[in-house]
């Protein structure tokens, strides 16, 4: 039975579908996304290994855990972009013909698996990242005591294994993942939707996305107040606080990637989960929301590349020689001149000051 249903979206009726509605699917060609896939696989090996060299350095440091689940998202991207990039590249070499390589419908149902958890894995990772920072920035005390880094291998541990579970959700109740219209991909079933458990897989997915996104969005604006009011009440510290900053810098850019990328694509199931959207006529509008999800795991390395201590403290030295030298400068100089003049002015006001102001004067 669930043969026959897995079949349904390649009817001649599909067929139809996807040539009258899916029209910029022709367009793509295999080579194409052979070179995507591998831009994606060499960004991510680049990031992998950077960030591990990076966890070796801080490895008994607080900035371990973070490290250890960056890491953790930039692993998940990578095998994301390998599993689905290589099924996708098949699925184009053998012309999209799922009846003649696919009909026990098992490798729809492993790229639907693999589609769900790299979407909403990064998304939870990204999220746990974001708290685990709040945590560090608000309350450094309980962060460097209780949360070791065998606290954040279990959370890490417990992200994947709720991504995986929510991937299996439609096997384990005896659902498989459907032949999309384009027949290029395979997810939750989108078109004429009247089960309740179908629409539920749906909003459930573009739920638990989010609010990832939510949670991210949350705590890092509490993290970036709580750094900035501390910058501004003291100057100790520095080389602790420099760190803070340039996680967040990198928790801001991950944030921001993820919700350009995901949003419209969790935002266009949820439409559709809720029937307010026809699939049939968004047809073109979901395979673009997708395509920009997908490229959520090729910028997302490059947010580790470039928003590094290192390649930020060139950027701003490269900007300032080019653009604002003497002004940068002459800024500098006011600051300084400012705190100079501050000093000189406690001091001479001062009460010993002017005890031997009173004795030079006797």
């Amino acid at each position: 039975m669930s043969t026959n249903n897995s079949k349904q979206p390649v009817s001649p009726a599909a067929g139809l579908l996807s040539n009258t509605t899916c029209q910029m699917e022709e367009e793509l060609s295999i080579s194409f996304s052979i070179t995507f896939m591998t831009v994606g696989i060499l960004s991510n090996s680049l990031a992998i290994a950077i960030l591990m060299k990076a966890y070796q350095r801080f490895r008994q440091k607080y900035k371990s855990s973070f490290l250890l689940l960056a890491s953790a998202l930039v692993i998940t991207d990578f095998f994301g972009h390998l599993i689905n990039g290589a099924i996708a590249v098949f699925v184009y070499a053998s012309d999209k013909d799922w009846i003649h390589f696919d009909k026990s419908n098992v490798l729809c149902s492993i790229f639907g698996i693999c589609m769900v958890f790299s979407g909403l894995c990064p998304l939870f990772l990204g999220s746990v990242m974001a708290i685990e920072r709040c945590i560090g920035v608000t309350q450094p005390i309980f962060h460097s005591t209780k949360i070791t880094s065998k606290h954040v291998k279990m959370m890490l541990s417990g992200v994947c294994f709720f991504a995986v579970f929510v991937a299996l959700l439609p096997i384990l109740g005896h659902r498989d993942y459907k032949i999309q219209a384009s027949k290029t991909w395979c997810f939750y079933k989108t078109d004429h939707i009247k089960d309740w458990e179908d629409r539920f897989y749906l909003l459930l997915f573009s739920f638990l996305g989010l609010l990832a996104l939510g949670i991210s969005f949350f705590c890092n604006a509490i993290t970036g107040i709580s750094l900035l009011r501390v910058k501004f009440k003291s100057q100790q510290h520095r080389q602790g606080r420099s760190h803070h900053f340039e996680m967040v810098i990198q928790l801001l850019g991950i944030m921001c990637v993820s919700c350009v990328c995901w949003s419209p694509f969790l935002v266009t199931m949820a439409s559709i989960g809720m029937n307010r959207q026809d699939f049939m006529g968004a047809c073109e509008r979901t395979l673009f929301t997708l395509r920009m999800a997908t490229w959520n795991q090729i910028l997302d390395p490059w947010v580790y590349i470039l928003l590094r201590k290192a390649v930020l403290k060139s950027l701003y030295t490269f900007t300032r020689r080019c653009c604002g030298v003497h002004i940068i400068s002459l800024h500098v100089w006011e600051l300084s001149s400012i705190k100079n003049s501050l000093k000189v002015a406690a001091i001479s006001e001062s009460p010993v000051t002017e005890k031997v102001t009173q004795q030079t004067s006797t």
